[in-house]
């Protein structure tokens, strides 16, 4: 049930009353797809990254991560001359590297062209619900919708707002029936993207057509075995391994690679795999060796499970992504921007393109 509107923020760039969009259509409908959020279902329509009924098996910081909504999507078709959502978040954005739009923004597309931007202001709060017009007085015509929820922050989706009389239809197939998994680090959830939609992630569904699921986990992507069971849970087209960075040390990365992909052989042996390497970072310029050490790790990894037969493992060099000749493509020396993560989509799609028979 759609919650009480008396405490509706009217702010410039949210709806004025008298102009609030006069049907609003619940999440429920069926006709509205809810992807990149394989559990939403079992976890009682809360989009959550993570299932519910494993949350005792996590480590904390990670449950509470899995909380922010990165990489899912709401996908439908329809005709109405404006677009409206109601939202709620739970807090205001809070973060050093990542703006407001970055850290809690929610993105409408129409096909595959960006069209406008959502965000809380500082007195977010629950209970709080807003509502934003993302286009008005268009004309009519059947447009398929994909709206970008949050990286970096939790937010509920309480209605959409269309014309009252406007069709709404399921949304346009993917390439592909399953999901890219990746499982990684701040950079996979999506840090510092200017905004949801500009994550590596979303711009290779764009891209290539492809639906994906976001398991990055700020600060948290540490291969551990709760976390390989989760994504081997998941059907997937293929799996993407983009974690390293946040174990503590090479040994304790050594601790967990291999046996994170054992994990996944043993659900899905045929699966294909792309195991990437630390992308490039600034400290490196000034002598550090840890990325590379981890890079080194990974590929013995990766080629001692290619030389005793597993066909469908390969390895992406992070640097080739975005490496020492891109620094322009980082944030604060670690995290990659809008064109870093444009450098990395670029990189990975073609790969991607092969490996999945598009």
């Amino acid at each position: 049930m759609l919650r009480s509107t008396a405490a509706l923020l009217l702010i410039a760039g949210f709806l004025p009353a008298q102009q609030t969009a006069p049907r609003w259509f619940p999440l429920a409908d069926a006709k509205v797809e809810i992807d990149g959020l394989p559990w939403f279902h079992e976890n009682q329509g809360e989009f959550w990254r993570l299932p519910v009924r494993s949350r005792d098996t996590f480590p904390k910081p990670v449950w509470n991560l899995s909380l922010d909504p990165a990489g899912g999507r709401i996908r439908f078709r329809t005709n109405s001359s404006t677009i409206a959502l109601r939202l709620e978040w739970p807090h205001a954005p809070d973060m050093r590297n990542m703006h407001f739009f970055g850290q809690s923004g929610v993105d409408l597309y129409i096909g595959n062209t960006y069209w406008n931007t959502a965000i809380p202001d500082k007195d977010a709060a629950p209970g709080k619900v807003y509502e934003h017009v993302f286009f008005r007085d268009q004309p009519r015509a059947m447009r398929d919708v994909t709206i970008y929820v949050s990286l970096y922050s939790p937010v509920k989706v309480l209605g959409i707002g269309l014309d009252t009389d406007a069709a709404i239809d399921a949304p346009a197939a993917f390439a592909l029936s399953r999901p890219v998994v990746f499982y990684g680090t701040s950079i996979t959830q999506g840090g510092c993207a200017s905004r949801p939609g500009m994550s590596y992630q979303a711009i290779l569904g764009r891209r290539l057509n492809i639906d994906h699921v976001n398991l990055g986990f700020s600060g948290n992507g540490k291969g551990e075995a709760a976390l390989a069971r989760a994504v081997a849970d998941i059907d997937a087209a293929a799996y993407v391994l983009d974690f390293a960075q946040n174990n503590p040390t090479v040994e304790s990365l050594a601790e967990v690679y291999d046996p994170f992909i054992a994990i996944l052989r043993e659900r899905r042996p045929d699966t294909p795999i792309l195991a990437i390497t630390p992308i490039y970072a600034a400290n490196e310029s000034t002598g550090s060796r840890r990325n590379e050490e981890m890079r080194a790790l990974i590929r013995r990894v990766v080629s001692r499970r290619i030389a005793v037969g597993d066909t469908h493992l390969q390895l992406v060099e992070g640097p080739d992504l975005l490496g020492p000749s891109r620094v322009d493509g980082l944030v604060d020396g670690t995290h990659p921007n809008d064109l870093g993560f444009e450098w990395m989509a670029e990189g990975l799609a073609e790969r991607l393109h092969k490996l999945l028979g598009l």
